[in-house]
């Protein structure tokens, strides 16, 4: 499919195809680039950003969304040695001009491959000179193409804070990838970068939203100030931080820079190095991170009670189940009494379900039945709750990790029908019922826990 694209662009753009095809792949190892969109709206020319996401993301309303995502140059100063693009590293240079970059993006847009922008750039000859190119791509696009449509913009660490801002009037999210979840290896493997030009932008762009918002109310200014806030990414797995460490970097970001997103990327020998590891981290590490974080977000958990700061997260279970684990003594839970921060903590009852569940007990006492109705993943949640009194789970501690772990191997298996089965059992108490795959499977693919 790329190379059909870049045919088809090819006649038309001023950007070569080789040079398409480096940038392009250049920037493939970014992953803080989805939204949930800005609430742009079109104003007379073309593109909106409501609601528009990253490649091969799907929105709420279920459409799949994409955004043209490219460097504008992979010709860096920097020697961080996870990096493709390093001063040090034999591969293929080049560098876009503004208007390709401008004429691409309007191009790409009209033929309905993207409705967006994903723009960053290696550091090319200083931190300045790159951020003012990145800047005047995103504001002659809204100014002179008078497009509408999302722009996500990278920051470059070190580069002028006056250029920061202007970009944040353009854009509508920024991001400064950590990469590094600590100053010491940051050091070793970023030598041109360290914590406080990382730090800092972040800091002053949610200072400076937060002042434009309050300006914005009393009608003293105009437009937008990255209406979709600020994401970072941290790699996993190429510096020896444990999980415990990079979870409380993430909780500091969250609280006190507002971040939208967290990303964790696991680490790939892509380059090699003598300081980086020969083998790959593996993704499993990567979606306990990320499940992790959903809890930091919609949960009410912390990292102090996810993981100690030394120890990574169980690679056997999800952290939530975990976590029910190591407090067995606050469970089980009545389903028709516990309060809604109870029910967020129980395993399987995701936070959607956990305010229907407050809304439908409202009306009638809920049993089991109504439970598998509403698609509670009752494989976790029936060793931790109870209906009426009734209990339907595992007696002690050691059995119920097992049946967990099972659970939790056995989510990838065929989906039945829930509905079926609810028509050929007149009891709950029958175990096809409260072992169904249909629930988990549901909670699969939504990411809850």
């Amino acid at each position: 499919m790329f190379d059909f694209l870049l045919r088809k662009v090819y006649n038309t753009s001023m950007i070569t195809q080789e040079k398409l095809q480096i940038l392009t792949e250049s920037a493939k190892y970014d992953v803080s680039c989805s939204s949930s969109g800005s609430g742009r709206k079109n104003q007379g020319g073309i593109g909106n950003g409501y609601i528009a996401g990253c490649c091969h993301s799907f929105t709420p309303d279920g459409r799949c969304v994409s955004l043209l995502k490219i460097l504008l140059s992979n010709d860096c100063i920097y020697d961080c040695k996870y990096c493709p693009n390093r001063v040090t590293a034999d591969v293929p240079r080049a560098t876009a001009t503004v208007d390709e970059i401008c004429e691409l993006t309007i191009d790409f847009y009209k033929r309905n491959y993207i409705e967006g922008l994903f723009l960053s750039s290696a550091v090319h000859k200083n931190p300045n000179y790159t951020m003012e190119r990145l800047v005047e791509v995103i504001k002659k696009l809204r100014t002179e193409y008078n497009f509408h449509g999302y722009i996500h913009l990278k920051g470059i660490p070190r580069a002028d804070p006056s250029l920061n801002r202007l970009g944040a009037l353009y854009a509508d999210r920024m991001s400064y990838n950590i990469e590094l979840p600590s100053e010491q290896s940051l050091k070793l493997l970023a030598p041109q970068k360290d914590k406080r030009s990382l730090l800092l932008p972040m800091k002053n762009l949610t200072q400076e939203r937060s002042a434009f918002l309050e300006e914005k109310k009393k009608g003293l200014v105009k437009g937008r100030f990255l209406p979709a806030g600020q994401t970072t990414q941290m790699i996993v797995g190429a510096s020896p931080e444990a999980d415990g460490q990079i979870l409380r970097l993430t909780q500091a970001l969250y609280r006190n820079m507002q971040l939208k997103r967290v990303y964790y990327s696991s680490y790939l020998p892509v380059v090699e190095d003598s300081l980086l590891p020969s083998k790959a981290v593996g993704q499993l590490r990567e979606h306990r991170l990320y499940q992790a974080d959903w809890l930091l977000r919609f949960y009410g958990f912390t990292v102090e009670e996810i993981v100690n700061e030394s120890e990574n997260l169980s690679m056997e279970l999800d952290p939530k189940c975990a976590w029910a684990l190591r407090n067995m003594h606050l469970f089980p839970m009545e389903i028709n009494d516990a309060p809604l921060e109870g029910l967020l903590r129980v395993p399987g009852i995701g936070a959607r379900n956990a305010h229907k569940i407050i809304q439908a007990r409202r009306f009638t006492t809920l049993s089991f039945e109504d439970l598998i109705k509403m698609k509670i993943a009752l494989k976790r949640a029936k060793h931790f709750i109870t209906c009426n009194g009734k209990f339907y789970g595992a007696k002690n501690e050691t059995a119920v990790k097992g049946l967990l772990i099972s659970a939790e191997n056995g989510e990838s298996a065929i989906q039945t029908d829930i509905f079926s089965l609810l028509q050929n059992e007149k009891t709950v108490s029958d175990k096809k019922l409260l072992f169904s795959d249909s629930a988990t499977a549901l909670t699969v693919r939504t990411g809850e826990l």
